[in-house]
């Protein structure tokens, strides 16, 4: 086990939750025996996944007794119409009243749906009974929506938002990207607090892999100047062959919320890149 520098880690990383796909979750024959009671799973929806896998998966893990939040991605949504079919279908065969709701990866909508800001618009989550909405947030910015590098329409996004959550009954929640530098996430939360943004944060981590693996989907998810700090290891020769590890930027935002509690960092959410039982083995260690 790697050493824990910071006494608050474990208080830190208690109550975390976790994101499968249907088949990194068909891998778990049961997640009861391999997750804590109640952990929230959030379920990506990837690009051309079927959407009755999608819902059988929330079933099988809601069955297990867990919080499910499905991901609702704007972009890939042709319609109202089938915006709603995917909200009855979660609700009526899986039980769910809670989800991600996000742009998506697609660079350009398919359908009616740009944004979560729109999904959130239609209403129909808000008709339906949804108690929890989580929104995606972007601790090194988002060029999808900030082509220039800038902040500004992101920053209008999260204020529209923090206005919805304070005029409506809506549980909000920022699950945002993952990064490697903790000062980053700090700035970052620091800067949102400032403009009146006090929406719980639940900050994203990726779970332990292969550096050679984490360091080509962090590539491929945008990561920007965070990404130093796992190219500085990529050159040392003698940590190049080991596998990555979130302990040290865990350990550090640990020791900022100690300083700091009123940081709004209110949870963990990890992206178990390297798998799911190799994520839930790593955190087991510090149950």
């Amino acid at each position: 086990m790697e050493k824990i520098v910071h006494s608050n880690f474990k208080d830190f990383i208690s109550g975390y939750s976790i994101e499968v796909i249907p088949k990194s979750a068909a891998k778990i024959e049961s997640f009861s025996e391999v997750l804590p009671k109640n952990t929230r799973v959030y379920i990506a929806h990837i690009q051309n996944e079927d959407i009755l896998s999608m819902v059988a998966t929330a079933k099988r893990i809601a069955d297990e007794g867990f919080t499910v939040m499905p991901h609702i991605p704007a972009r890939i949504i042709q319609n109202k119409a089938m915006l709603s079919d995917w909200i009855s279908m979660y609700q009526n065969e899986a039980g769910v009243n809670e989800a991600l709701l996000l742009a998506g990866g697609s660079s350009e909508p398919l359908g009616d749906y740009d944004s979560s800001i729109q999904l959130i618009e239609s209403g129909l989550f808000d008709k339906a009974g949804f108690t929890r909405l989580h929104i995606a947030g972007h601790p090194e910015g988002n060029k999808d929506i900030d082509p220039d590098g800038g902040n500004a329409k992101v920053s209008e996004a999260l204020s529209w938002k923090q206005e919805y959550s304070k005029r409506t009954d809506a549980i909000m929640a920022i699950a945002t990207q993952f990064c490697f530098d903790a000062g980053v996430v700090k700035k970052w939360a620091d800067s949102i607090k400032k403009e009146g943004i006090d929406i719980p944060i639940h900050i994203g981590i990726a779970g332990p892999t292969k550096l050679q693996t984490l360091l080509k989907f962090s590539i491929e998810c945008g990561i920007g100047a965070s990404m130093k700090v796992l190219t500085k290891r990529a050159k040392d020769l003698t940590k190049l062959l080991l596998p990555y590890k979130p302990t040290e930027i865990l350990n550090e935002l640990a020791e900022c919320k100690a300083k700091d509690p009123k940081l709004n960092i209110e949870k963990v959410h990890f992206f178990p890149i390297g798998g799911v039982k190799q994520t839930i083995d790593w955190l087991d260690e510090f149950q």
